[in-house]
């Protein structure tokens, strides 16, 4: 009988035992499931803030490839100016040579007598060979070169680039005055010319250089309110934007 009514409790007991087990696998697969969807958010998040820095990159780098598209264009259309400058130039010079007239009182000739032709090779080597001179970093020898070739070829279409490298070389070696007074024939006698923009510069840098701060800052204002697209406005502007303050520490 004992043994009978031990053998029925045991039976009655087992679905109590069964229920606690499943609500122990049930907890551990409900955490389990917990942890995975914690470490998913977490992937999710970190997938997110990536994308969020390879936006941002990439708009960095629009900007920038912007700005270089930029630079590129000002660089092409000075190559472009040069070189209708120069066909320019080969194309007029019959015409120009026909036109010009005899200059009395010539120095060194007599009233009346015709100034010699210029030979459009030797004006181009003489420019030329100033201007490697100056490349080459022999500022007094491009000085005295680029006057020689301003004397000797009056009516050349380089003449304004021939007064902004004697203007630069002067400036080069501390001559602020004269390299001045080179800028400032460029940018008032060939105002059209591809140089002016860069002579006008020059001017606020020499200005600038001999202390003249006010002086300079109004060159750099009329350099960008005149030629606004040139490259010569572009680093004038940020010479007049205000200097930030220092941050402190």
């Amino acid at each position: 009988m004992k043994r009978r009514l031990a053998a029925l409790l045991l039976v009655l007991a087992l679905p109590a035992h069964g229920a606690l087990f499943d609500d122990e696998e049930a907890r551990k697969r409900v955490e389990a499931l917990r942890v995975e969807v914690n470490a998913r958010m977490e992937k999710l998040e970190a997938a997110s803030r990536g994308q969020i820095e390879l936006a941002n990159q990439i708009e960095t780098l629009k900007a920038e490839v912007a700005r270089l598209r930029g630079q590129i264009e000002v660089l092409t259309n000075e190559i472009e100016s040069t070189q209708k400058r120069q066909k320019d130039f080969y194309v007029d010079l019959d015409t120009r040579l026909r036109k010009l007239e005899p200059q009395a009182g010539a120095e060194g000739m007599p009233a009346g007598a015709a100034r010699p032709a210029a030979d459009p090779a030797a004006e181009t080597r003489d420019y030329e060979a100033a201007l490697n001179l100056f490349k080459a970093g022999k500022h007094k020898s491009a000085q005295a070169a680029f006057l020689a070739f301003i004397k000797a070829y009056p009516a050349s279409p380089f003449l304004p680039s021939a007064h902004y490298w004697a203007g630069s070389a002067h400036y080069q070696t501390g001559e602020y005055k004269k390299a001045m007074e080179l800028f400032t024939k460029l940018a008032t006698t060939w105002p059209e010319d591809a140089k002016a923009p860069d002579a006008l510069l020059g001017q606020a840098n020499c200005q600038q250089e001999s202390g003249d701060a006010k002086g300079a800052r109004k060159t750099r204002e009329t350099l960008v309110a005149k030629y606004p697209d040139s490259a010569a406005a572009a680093v004038a502007r940020q010479r007049l934007a205000p200097t930030p303050p220092p941050k402190k520490k």
